[in-house]
């Protein structure tokens, strides 16, 4: 790949001399993700993509600098952005360390203990490729129902992806949120808190990357972890050791997981309908 002339000139502006190499990294399926080597001997993680949204990754870096909160999870700091590449600080791994899932557990928790009177965000941002809105709203049910489910289910119908009949289902679920969740006040989360977004850092420390951050439900966000291979037990215990929540909550976790399976039938087909479908099953 061909490394931005911007990314090239910060390089040498800080002081880290020429790129001498580069280092593909997978795992990424929408962006392609890259290790730079510079003069120095200092490395900085590269995210690129050609065809990328508008501020998608003006968005990120957003994301990233709310979510380094002390005593939260570990995020990689920002450096450098344009409409096509994130230029981020690198984290090599380390050999996990014991406490790896309780550790992450607790830090998260720390994460959601910050709080805003309103849900939303200051800026909307992506989840994926797809646009996240984040217009502050007093209510989380109205938050979580228009901004969220029905956001995205409207959008899977209009790309002919989600029939008719079961967007009305969705829209009942919605209509439900009050009976089905109980009142939590917005946190900040990460947003996009699936399996891959967690990685092994410095010295095996769980860090956290690929944000789509607001404030909003604590509950959504470890719905989320339950999602595309799952987290270990132990993350649950950490997080419940630092911050209890309402009995059931793990029951409700179908409920927020409709956002992001609705999200992933936007992003990637009709393969995620069943899964849904089961989901408006139990609840709508």
């Amino acid at each position: 790949m061909t490394v931005p002339e911007a990314v090239v000139a910060w390089c040498i502006q800080q002081g880290h001399g020429d790129i001498t190499g580069l280092e593909t990294v997978g795992g990424g399926c929408i962006n392609n993700g890259v290790r730079l080597h510079t003069r120095d001997g200092a490395s900085f993680f590269l995210k690129t993509n050609d065809s990328a949204p508008p501020e998608m990754f003006l968005a990120e870096a957003h994301g990233l600098e709310t979510l380094r909160r002390p005593g939260g999870p570990r995020l990689p700091a920002p450096h450098l952005w344009d409409q096509d590449f994130l230029l981020m600080e690198d984290l090599p791994p380390d050999p996990a360390r014991s406490d790896f899932w309780p550790s992450l557990g607790r830090r998260l928790a720390a994460l959601h203990d910050h709080t805003s009177p309103r849900h939303g965000f200051d800026r909307n941002n992506f989840i994926g490729i797809t646009p996240q809105p984040n217009t502050w709203t007093e209510d989380g049910f109205s938050f979580f129902a228009e901004q969220r489910l029905l956001f995205q289910g409207r959008l899977a119908h209009l790309q002919g992806r989600l029939p008719a009949a079961d967007l009305r289902r969705v829209e009942a679920l919605a209509a439900r949120l009050r009976d089905l969740v109980p009142f939590q006040p917005a946190s900040l989360i990460h947003g996009d808190l699936w399996n891959g977004n967690v990685i092994v850092g410095p010295e095996g420390e769980a860090c956290l990357i690929d944000p789509a951050a607001y404030y909003g439900w604590a509950e959504a966000e470890l719905g989320m972890t339950d999602l595309f291979g799952g987290f270990d037990s132990a993350f649950y215990a950490g997080y419940l050791e630092a911050r209890p929540l309402p009995s059931g909550w793990r029951g409700r976790f179908p409920v927020y997981n409709l956002y992001h399976l609705l999200n992933h039938l936007n992003l990637f087909g009709e393969g995620y309908l069943a899964s849904i479908r089961q989901a408006l099953d139990r609840f709508a």
